[in-house]
């Protein structure tokens, strides 16, 4: 009778990778990589240390320069390596570094194997449901204490004062965006997608399983515990001490709820694909029938997920925006694309979609026309879609612990997205 680990390394078949590998070495070798070659070859053959000497020379071609200086080839080389280095895992059993691996493959690789690297997560979670339900201990887990209340987020009284303590200079003084209950598509596009008119739309979530999943602590850890995800640590991605780290999702969890609002360094999963990596996720919520609108096309789907605290500086995106409150508050101010001058823009290219202006900090002597300037805002409470027209600038801080989810939609299919 076979072992447990030894039904797991059937479970999972990689096709892509098994009909595209002569090709792909053969790439590899074309530009530079006959040593990368050799060890995969052998790690096919059976040799696990091949497999992670293979990793580890197309990781150091990933990070040999700026991440868009990076030759596509590398990419899928290294989603090779991690699909090699998984296999091993998985024939040992060991659940947690073969996920490990192949999120690092879906993270950090190129989209020519993306579907083995999908197809393989799928059977290895089933492998190891199965191997658990046969009584097995689950001891490749992480040690997950419960951390107080199971609840993400506690109810609580919201004190208004207290959070205009920590808010920028003249917030909730002003106009507030208004809101709108279960909008129609019609009214929405006639009235706030046709004008590039902001609204808070209510009333449309309440039937997604994430609105009650996303705030248990258990049901997170359960379905995505053992996942490795990219977080942001440091104020915000605009700081000097700001940094990326790659950690699995229960050790983000541990983060978040350790978390206060005074850390310097608080850890943000922030514009992240998180659904297209974890399916069981994608599975809770819905895309909402607004981000047709104007015969939209979606162009991107990504999560935002931290403690109190969070903050995404001031800034516009190219694309209609439905940020989506799934659990705790955030407040967001934002200003009408034709202040854009008066916001001090980035001269860079990468960074002209970006404000000089601190909001939490304005230094009025080199940014005398902020100030005064004209801005409407609000707090987003559970529940509520906010829609952001095209580049309305817009500043977002977390006033609790936060899971948000926005969608972009244009509506022209040759534009690009900016990240």
């Amino acid at each position: 009778m076979s072992s447990p680990a030894a039904n797991i390394a059937t479970s999972i078949s990689t096709p892509t990778l098994d009909s595209e590998s002569p090709a792909l070495l053969q790439s590899i070798t074309s530009h530079g990589g006959y040593a990368f070659t050799r060890m995969a070859t052998l790690a096919a053959a059976g040799d696990q240390r091949a497999a992670e000497a293979a990793c580890e020379m197309a990781w150091e071609q990933l990070h040999s320069g700026p991440w868009h200086s990076v030759l596509p080839v590398w990419r899928d080389a290294y989603s090779m390596a991690c699909l090699h280095v998984a296999k091993f895992h998985l024939s040992n059993g060991e659940f947690r570094d073969a996920l490990r691996s192949l999120d690092m493959g879906i993270i950090m690789g190129g989209p020519l194997l993306r579907k083995d690297l999908d197809s393989a997560i799928e059977g290895v979670l089933a492998a190891k449901s199965r191997h658990y339900h046969n009584g097995v201990a689950d001891n490749d887990k992480e040690g997950h204490g419960e951390a107080g209340s199971r609840l993400l987020v506690s109810p609580q009284e919201f004190d208004k004062s207290e959070v205009l303590r920590i808010l920028p200079i003249r917030s909730l003084s002003s106009k507030i965006v208004g809101k709108r209950s279960a909008l129609s598509l019609e009214a929405f596009l006639c009235e706030y997608f046709l004008s590039g008119s902001p609204v808070i739309i209510t009333d449309c979530m309440a039937h997604w399983p994430a609105r009650t999943r996303w705030n248990d602590m258990d049901y997170l850890r359960r379905i995505a515990g053992d996942r490795t995800v990219p977080v942001e640590v440091g104020k915000n991605y605009l700081c000097s001490e700001w940094k990326q780290e790659l950690v699995t999702f229960s050790e983000f969890l541990e983060r978040v709820q350790s978390t206060g609002c005074s850390s310097k360094a608080p850890a943000y999963l922030a514009q992240h694909q998180l659904f297209d990596q974890i399916n069981d996720l994608r599975k809770d919520i819905s895309i909402p029938d607004y981000c047709c609108a104007g015969g939209g096309e979606l162009r991107s789907l990504n999560a935002w997920f931290g403690p109190a605290g969070t903050v995404t500086p001031l800034h516009h995106d190219p694309h209609h925006n439905i940020l989506a409150q799934v659990v705790g508050k955030k407040y967001v101010r934002l200003y009408s694309a034709k202040y854009s001058e008066e916001l001090y823009p980035y001269s860079e290219t990468m960074l002209n979609n970006s404000s000089l202006v601190d909001l939490d900090n304005i230094d009025e002597v080199e940014f005398p026309k902020v100030r005064d300037l004209e801005f409407i805002d609000c707090i987003l409470e559970e529940g509520e879609m906010l829609y952001i027209p095209p580049k309305w600038w817009h500043y977002v801080r977390s006033l609790t612990t936060s899971f948000s989810v926005s969608y972009w939609w244009s509506t022209d299919s040759g534009s690009s997205m900016v990240s």
